[in-house]
């Protein structure tokens, strides 16, 4: 503004000048106020310095930092607000709690019964939302940043809240993963990478930007109703719109509110509104919210290649488990050798990643390991065995197609260090899930995955849940399995082979039934499974309805049709099933449609 001033012509000057003499002598009886020093207009208009970022988006391998940042700085101040400058402006620049305040804009509903529920269940959990703010206290000055660049309401800032309690190794028994709970199919309409080195889902400046757009979207379709959007972010457009579609032919309300939707969502978005109405007014509800600095905590590092995260790790004098913990998307020792190259770091430690990434060798970056094929080997063999992928093999060898020949040398990236320094790698973080389990339940039952297996087929085989099955190896019900991988089940006899047919397994750990209960809000919404959705395998006798055929009614249940004529080995027999006819099917009645 200054700056338009000086440049203004010499009348516009020159009128201004009296304009501000004639208003000075009109209130002569009132105390001027003094002007800012030039630190305190600084600190009142300018935004965050930015770092040597990229211009073109394009880098040549020389490591650059780009902004954690994404809000342009507001010019809507007039002079006469700069010297409105009262401890309470100064008070709110420094504290994020009050800067994400100004950007609330939903109506909380509190005089709704369930909000007031949820209200009472934070009021009574105190050290919950101690633990939530401490995890997201890095990343929150940028997701709040990201919110008001998008123009977005700021209670958007809490959801993570509500889907993983801001933990970003939070994975669902629905496949959803990181602080804002993709699945795979919304990852993938998103554009989210996920592969064997990295789980876009999981990383924190990648997920938000996704995790906002599609909000964004959900909100444009559903009339611009945010509490529609949530709820549809949390099961989807299309039951959203069913249950609308119903109240509108009862002639009934299409608020949310109103419609009729599962328990989960009928939860859920009271519970992001009663957390946006204590972080509001804390001191009405008799919380006491930690301190968060308006200040960013990281920002991001193009390092150019693939490093090892050890690596990078000894550059910044920091630990392995900092960088992982700050790049959750990272699943193996190293950033993914086609990209992102770009790793999230301390602000007070980049100027040490990139001193050290100036003078470090390409060489040095990771470690190389020589393999001579053998006869027989495949490049998926090795692969597995060597713990990277074949694309990988293919890229840092240059073969483009799966012909490789016995006396051939292989290059194959590896870590640098052994598997325990990488302490937040996808494997180390199962390796120590198992281990508690077998303190817990003594030495597992191991099964090598053999072409055909499936998790269904093999918890019918050793008679225990899908889910458990799932969940003992890091996995998803539905999650596909690679020949040669080792499952671990735990719980049962090493001799113990199963029976083929399963009536009732029952969960493992014998405090299920309280966690599910007692843990639905302490690990978020990834977390809580409702008391009524026990994992149980049941005997059941359906009746084909017209029109449908093995195959709808295999993937209407979640099995293989092959499992479905192991069942009824009559139907071997039969050309065609017919409207009427009784098939028996064995059926985990928590996860059938």
């Amino acid at each position: 503004m200054l700056r338009a001033m000086r440049q203004g012509n010499q009348f516009t000057t020159i009128f201004m000048i009296v304009t501000v003499t004639i208003a000075l002598s009109a209130c002569q009886s009132v105390k001027p106020t003094p002007l800012p020093s030039p630190a305190q207009i600084e600190s009142a208009t300018l935004a965050p310095v930015e770092m040597l970022e990229s211009s073109d988006g394009i880098h040549d391998g020389t490591p650059v930092i780009e902004k954690a940042d994404a809000p342009e700085p507001r010019l809507e101040a007039s002079a006469t607000d700069l010297t409105i400058l009262d401890e309470e402006s100064v008070r709110n620049r420094e504290d994020l709690w009050a800067r994400l305040r100004e950007r609330f804009s939903m109506h909380h509903h509190l005089e709704h019964p369930r909000v007031q529920s949820e209200i009472r269940w934070y009021q009574k959990h105190p050290n919950y939302l101690k633990r939530v703010v401490q995890r997201a206290q890095p990343h929150l000055h940028f997701i709040v940043g990201e919110i008001e660049s998008a123009g977005l309401p700021g209670e958007l800032a809490l959801l993570p809240i509500v889907e993983s309690a801001y933990d970003p190794f939070a994975y669902s028994h629905g496949r959803a993963a990181g602080i804002w709970q993709i699945i795979p199919g919304t990852a993938k309409h998103l554009g989210l990478k996920s592969n064997y080195w990295y789980d876009g889902r999981r990383d924190i400046p990648d997920a938000t930007d996704a995790a906002l757009r599609y909000l964004t979207a959900l909100h444009r379709s559903l009339d611009k109703n945010w509490l529609l959007a949530l709820a549809a972010y949390n099961n989807g457009e299309g039951n959203v719109r069913r249950a609308m579609r119903k109240n509108r032919r009862a002639g009934r309300s299409e608020d949310f509110f109103d419609l009729k939707l599962n328990p989960e969502t009928t939860g859920y978005v009271p519970r992001l509104l009663a957390i946006s109405a204590v972080v509001a007014s804390p001191e009405q509800y008799g919380v006491t919210l930690p301190a968060v600095s308006n200040k960013p905590h990281w920002m991001i590092v193009n390092v150019g290649s693939q490093i090892d995260v050890a690596t990078a790790a000894e550059l910044m004098e920091i630990s392995a488990e900092t960088i992982y913990r700050l790049n959750p998307g990272l699943n193996q020792w190293s950033t993914p050798p086609a990209g992102p190259h770009r790793l999230v770091v301390p602000i007070s430690h980049a100027s040490r990643l990139l001193s050290g990434l100036n003078n470090l060798a390409p060489a040095d970056r990771v470690a190389w390991l020589r393999h001579v094929v053998k006869s027989g080997e495949t490049l998926g063999e090795i692969a597995v065995a060597r713990g990277t992928t074949v694309r990988t093999l293919q890229h840092s060898n240059n073969i483009t197609g799966h012909l490789i020949v016995p006396g051939q040398s292989l290059m194959i990236p590896t870590a640098s260090q052994p598997s325990a320094a990488y302490s937040l790698s996808q494997s180390e973080r199962l390796k120590r899930t198992q281990d508690r389990l077998q303190t817990t339940h003594g030495q597992p039952l191991r099964h090598r995955v053999v072409r055909g297996d499936t998790l269904w087929d093999l918890s019918m085989k050793y008679g225990v849940s899908v889910r458990s099955l799932a969940k003992w190896n890091g996995k998803a019900p539905r999650d596909l399995l690679l020949p040669g991988e080792e499952l671990l089940l735990f719980g049962l006899s090493q001799t113990h082979s199963g029976p083929q047919t399963t009536t009732t397994p029952s969960e493992t750990s014998s405090d299920a039934a309280v966690q599910r209960t007692t843990l639905e809000h302490s690990l978020g919404n990834a977390s809580a499974v409702p008391p009524n959705q026990r994992n149980v395998m049941r005997k059941i006798i359906y009746t084909v309805r017209s029109g449908e055929s093995l195959a709808s009614i295999a993937s209407r249940f979640r099995v293989n049709v092959a499992r479905v004529l192991e069942w009824n080995q009559h139907l071997a027999k039969q050309r065609y099933i017919h409207p009427g006819d009784p098939i028996t099917l064995y059926v985990d009645v928590t996860s059938a449609h």
